[in-house]
């Protein structure tokens, strides 16, 4: 993926932040097209399931697997609707495994950049997603392709020592 400049992990402006850890190799990867088709949230959820059950983080085996099993489901499930919502949907999602980490991918064809909700409306649905991500994971941000349609949007949770 092309990055221009990383910025800082406490930045709220995701553009073209790189990974501190994308250097991480990814063990594997797997990929779902989403473009165009119906019910693509809990497609990618189940395609990310499966994904976990092979890679032995389901059933879990401890609690703390559990939780970040969980938290892998629910940040996939934040960034696929969000490109739903802004973005005129997903054309892709990426999972990938590392030694510490799993990655998660979203791309589409929007132009928009991800931003946290600095004000907080209570009462009011929506908007909390990318806050959620943020809460979750090591680190999330934004890549362009050069010469590229639409962007991607990664994030990066950690793996338990468990697994």
């Amino acid at each position: 993926m092309g990055t221009t400049r990383p910025y800082p992990a406490g930045d709220q402006n995701p553009e073209q932040r790189a990974s501190a850890t994308v250097a991480d190799a990814m063990l594997q990867v797997r990929r779902l097209r989403l473009a165009g088709a119906p019910g693509v949230v809990s497609r990618a959820r189940e395609f990310t399931r499966a994904a976990l059950h092979d890679w032995d983080w389901l059933p879990a085996a401890s609690e703390e697997v559990r939780a970040a099993a969980e938290d892998m489901l629910l940040v996939v499930s934040e960034l696929v609707t969000n490109a739903c919502l802004h973005a005129g949907g997903p054309d892709e999602l990426r999972i990938g495994r590392g030694a510490k980490l799993l990655r998660v991918e979203v791309l589409d064809r929007g132009d928009g950049v991800p931003a946290l909700r600095t004000a907080r409306r209570p009462g009011r649905p929506g908007g909390h997603g990318m806050f959620i991500v943020q809460r979750l994971c090591l680190d999330w941000g934004v890549t362009h392709e050069p010469g590229a349609e639409g962007k991607t949007v990664w994030a990066e949770l950690a793996a338990p020592p468990d697994v």
